[in-house]
């Protein structure tokens, strides 16, 4: 039996014979297993790379077409008679969906994870020590347990270990912002199996953590490909926190992604389980996600949300990692991350697709004080914690700036670029002020109360410097100091925007339990008045072209463009694919994403050759779904 009929299905896959050269035979799997006619970027180089027996560490932006990057050599090599390829997966439903969308375009493949019996382990066992899996998918626990390891050289030893796949590479890395313990004993694969190739994944890594998964994963002798950071398709806005931020979430949504998919970050549990309920008392599709549901309802979450459409997933990080679904048209942030890697990841969940999307995040004081705090009290290393803090410091720099985001964004990644004009910053230029003589006020302020061994919160020095009587300022006599009300020209907001961006450019501290403010070395600069100080205006703005409620929405569907007939011919051809996925227990996706239905409905394809000639149509699911597809279409 060929790994190619596994469903009883043999269709005309033109592959390529043992004897075709590597180049020729990467573009006929391409072409006749997904349906493409041209590799993108640097795919080919890297195929190239890994068909050939070299190691290779890929970074490409989430999106950017990473899987395929190893699915391809994967075949190219099964077909050589190579055997089975592994792929090391962290997450159970990225391997569940990824093996579906495989089967369903003609190759064999697996996975072994906690969710399935023994006797379905087993199974696949039997089916990998065969050689006749193309891929398996497997979690970093599983495979390096001695009896895997085991079965690993026994495949070895005859010859049918094709390759290794380590998606999300950067969980290696200490220095990365999803590190799990499980991904250091990895280093055994070169060690045990030094001639099998290595392709190593990840679409974020600076500096310090590429360096750090190349020693930890021993890819010293690979080859590194990095790939453009840029995701053109999305614009990036920050706006500063409210006394509401649920509100201005709301507000966003409705404005801008009324009935479409999104993502919703929050820090805490608590936060999720309150947005979430919140979200849907207001009438919007929201589910909750995060590790202190019980595993059966993060599961229905997570697979409600692929399936579904205009679903909005509020979450903690533990939610995304991994997350194939394309057409989810915005991620929002209700609290900052932890650095630019963390929100880039998690931006990058939007609009894979291609078309148009939003990272949205709004961020305040708190947000701020908060993140300084919980580096500080963690347990690590002093070396450790500063390179955190360093990483902070970068968002901070991103989220305070006057400047193109994208330019600030990709420069974090070592990319040049220029002013996109597709950000809040390019479509809104904000206002700055010379805030230097309103610095030197608050930094006063915080001097005065250290003269007297004072420490205090921003609530109270905000009304000191306002003039505001409190039983507190009267208690303690501050209405007695020089900088009592030197400040009253300013609003609460404003004082409590310049207090932010001084912690962000480490002129201040919050410390403690009670996040108390406290001078830093570089304050005194300010103070003498040697160095100029100068702030964005304490206002959110939204930015031009976007649609206000009731307003023209803009289209971001990649249907964009369709007739009303063709828009008609689109839907149908949903509906047919909804019915198909739930059939097949898939996400509607992985039968055939917007962009390919969009282009059946407008190319209207007389015939199964022109349908196979549209991007995305391989050779299996011509032959599965061909004539439904020309007849739904009315052909």
């Amino acid at each position: 039996m060929s790994s190619w009929d596994n469903r009883g299905v043999n269709p005309p896959l033109h592959l390529p014979s043992p004897t075709d050269d590597l180049q020729s035979a990467a573009h006929q799997v391409l072409s006749a297993v997904f349906g493409y006619t041209a590799f993108r970027g640097q795919q080919a180089e890297i195929v190239q790379q890994v068909a050939a027996g070299g190691d290779a560490l890929v970074l490409m932006p989430t999106g950017g077409g990473k899987s395929l990057c190893y699915q391809v050599p994967a075949i190219v090599r099964h077909t050589r008679g190579q055997g089975v390829a592994i792929v090391v997966s962290p997450l159970i439903a990225l391997m569940h969906d990824q093996v579906g969308a495989l089967e369903e375009a003609g190759v064999h493949a697996a996975f072994l994870n906690s969710s399935q019996t023994g006797e379905e382990a087993s199974r696949i066992e039997r089916e990998m020590m065969s050689g006749r899996l193309t891929l398996l998918y497997a979690a970093p626990e599983r495979l390096t347990t001695p009896r895997f390891l085991a079965q690993l050289a026994s495949l070895h030893e005859r010859g049918l270990l094709s390759m290794f796949a380590i998606d999300e590479a950067h969980c290696v890395s200490q220095w990365g912002h999803d590190f799990r313990s499980e991904y250091l004993q990895l280093s055994l694969l070169h060690e045990r199996f030094p001639d099998v190739p290595r392709i190593a994944l990840t679409a974020t890594a600076d500096d310090l953590t590429r360096a750090d998964i190349i020693e930890r994963l021993q890819l010293q002798d690979a080859r590194v490909f990095i790939s453009s950071f840029d995701r053109p398709n999305i614009r990036y806005l920050i706006v500063e926190k409210n006394a509401s931020p649920r509100e201005q979430l709301l507000r966003f949504v409705r404005d801008e992604h009324e009935g479409e998919a999104g993502i919703v970050y929050c820090q805490s549990r608590k936060k999720v389980d309150e947005t979430a309920e919140w979200l849907k008392s207001e009438g919007l599709n929201a589910l909750p996600y995060h590790a202190g549901l019980d595993a059966d309802v993060r599961r229905r979450h997570q697979d409600r949300f692929l399936r579904e459409e205009g679903l909005i997933m509020v979450a903690t990080i533990a939610f995304g990692m991994g997350i194939d679904k394309p057409d989810v048209r915005f991620v929002a942030h209700l609290d900052l991350p932890k650095n630019i890697e963390s929100y880039y990841q998690e931006t990058g969940r939007a609009g894979r697709d291609g078309a148009p999307a939003e990272a949205w995040m709004t961020y305040g004081l708190a947000d701020v004080v908060n993140q300084r705090r919980m580096i500080d009290d963690s347990p690590a290393d002093e070396v450790f914690k500063q390179g955190q803090r360093g990483k902070l410091d970068a968002l901070l720099a991103l989220a305070e700036a006057t400047d193109c985001r994208r330019v600030r964004l990709l420069g974090y990644f070592g990319e040049q670029s220029v002013r996109c004009g597709n950000c809040d910053n390019c479509l809104n230029p904000p206002t700055t002020w010379d805030a230097t003589e309103a610095a030197r006020k608050l930094l006063s302020c915080i001097y005065r109360f250290h003269q007297r061994g004072e420490r205090f919160g921003a609530g109270h020095l905000i009304d000191v410097l306002r003039g505001k009587a409190t039983d507190k300022t009267r208690q303690y006599a501050h209405d007695k100091l020089s900088t009592w009300a030197c400040g009253a020209d300013l609003s609460e907001q404003q004082w409590r925007a310049v207090l932010r961006q001084l912690i962000a450019l480490g002129h201040v501290a919050a410390e403690g339990e009670f996040n108390t403010l406290a001078l830093q070395d570089s304050a005194r600069a300010v103070l003498k008045g040697e160095v100029e100080v100068r702030l964005r205006e304490a206002e959110e703005k939204k930015p031009r072209g976007k649609a206000s409620r009731g307003g023209a929405k803009p289209k971001v569907d990649p249907a964009l463009g369709l007739d009303a007939e063709a828009q008609e011919r689109f839907e149908a051809l949903k509906a047919w694919r909804s019915e198909v996925a739930k059939e097949h227990g898939l996400p509607a996706y992985v039968i055939f994403q917007n962009t390919t239905l969009a282009e059946m409905a407008r190319a209207m394809p007389g015939d199964l050759v022109e349908l196979g000639e549209i991007s995305g149509v391989g050779a299996k699911k011509l032959e599965a779904y061909g004539r439904e597809i020309l007849r739904v279409l009315g052909r």
